[in-house]
């Protein structure tokens, strides 16, 4: 089925309303996004599109705020429950401040996962993280360490203080420092997954800190910004970026030499799993609970762990020996 996209600019009740009615028969499961208009989500959608036509009988309702606030998604959740969805997927902005909205959700029946960026537990029945947070921490180290034989400073240029996913990805990082000696984390500063934000804050890192190596985004918005400052600076070659990006946004820094190296899962897989997951909950084959396998179609099982959350699959690292590969695709 087709997705629907809108725009939430004053009223979210307004926007969802106007999606097109769903077949008598069709299941419908909204993805939550962070915000309208980041090519990582958009990339998702495609995927939860084809888990959709897979599936068949299912309607995608595709759809978030205009910018990464957690008002602006519970806004979305409120008019989402008032128009009575099967099912809601949500990458969240807030992990706590969303929970009461959708454990309204839950109360009314509907069924709520959440998928890339978390909620607080009780404001979920699963979540679905893209890897597991260990192997993220540790990769985007290494993609900076990878490049800097003798050490030096780096920096953590991230999304919204408040994001889950990225929060424990930075912790996961921090832990996995003394792995790689002389490697010096000097500070970490949050874009908002604004592009103008992002690049503001890199070029401060820049200012800041002159004996920086390395600026690493773990956020799609973050490190493209970031590539861009750098270029812009003139420190191709003596500041490399790295960290989470698109291969289809990421190309031309790859190419340029301002990101050596830099990972991601497969967002369009993303999207395809969050909505075979939410659709096995919503229609009563899978339960989420402690030690269930959850089928995502061709990506396999989930299987959740004590705290009903499952990892989809490992990140891969793009360079120029693979890029080209990849930047038509997503």
């Amino acid at each position: 089925m087709s997705i629907i996209k809108k725009t939430l600019a004053t009223v979210a009740m307004s926007t969802v309303m106007l999606a097109q009615p769903a077949l008598a028969d069709d299941m419908r499961i909204a993805l939550v996004v962070k915000a309208l208009g980041i090519g990582f989500f958009e990339a998702a959608a495609k995927g939860a599109e084809e888990a959709a036509a897979e599936l068949g009988g299912v309607e995608i309702i595709y759809t978030g705020p205009t910018s990464t606030t957690a008002e602006g998604q519970i806004e979305v959740i409120n008019a989402l429950i008032a128009q009575g969805v099967d099912a809601i997927a949500i990458s969240a902005n807030d992990p706590d401040a969303v929970a009461p909205a959708l454990r309204r959700a839950m109360d009314r029946g509907i069924t709520v996962i959440s998928w890339d960026s978390g909620v607080a537990a009780e404001g979920r029945q699963m979540h679905l993280n893209p890897s597991s947070p260990e192997l993220i921490g540790n990769t985007i180290i290494r993609l900076a360490a990878d490049h800097l034989p003798d050490g030096g400073d780096v920096a953590i240029l991230s999304a919204t203080s408040t994001s889950t996913n990225q929060n424990i990805w930075i912790e996961e990082a921090t832990k996995a420092l003394p792995e790689y000696p002389g490697i010096n984390l000097v500070a970490t500063v949050y874009g908002d997954d604004l592009a103008d934000k992002s690049y503001r804050e890199a070029q401060g890192l820049m200012q800041t800190y002159p004996d920086l190596r390395a600026i690493i985004a773990p956020t799609t918005v973050g490190i493209l910004a970031a590539s861009q400052a750098v270029t812009d600076a003139g420190k191709i070659g003596e500041i490399n970026v790295t960290g989470l990006g698109l291969p289809s946004e990421m190309a031309g820094a790859v190419e340029s030499g301002a990101t050596l190296s830099f990972a991601i899962w497969n967002p369009i897989d993303l999207g395809y799993a969050a909505t075979m997951i939410a659709h096995g909950l919503a229609s009563g084959n899978a339960t989420a609970e402690p030690g269930a396998s959850i089928p995502m179609g061709r990506i396999g099982d989930a299987v959740l762990d004590d705290n009903n959350e499952a990892a989809m699959s490992d990140p891969f690292t793009y360079d120029a020996s693979n890029i080209d590969e990849f930047k038509s695709i997503f």
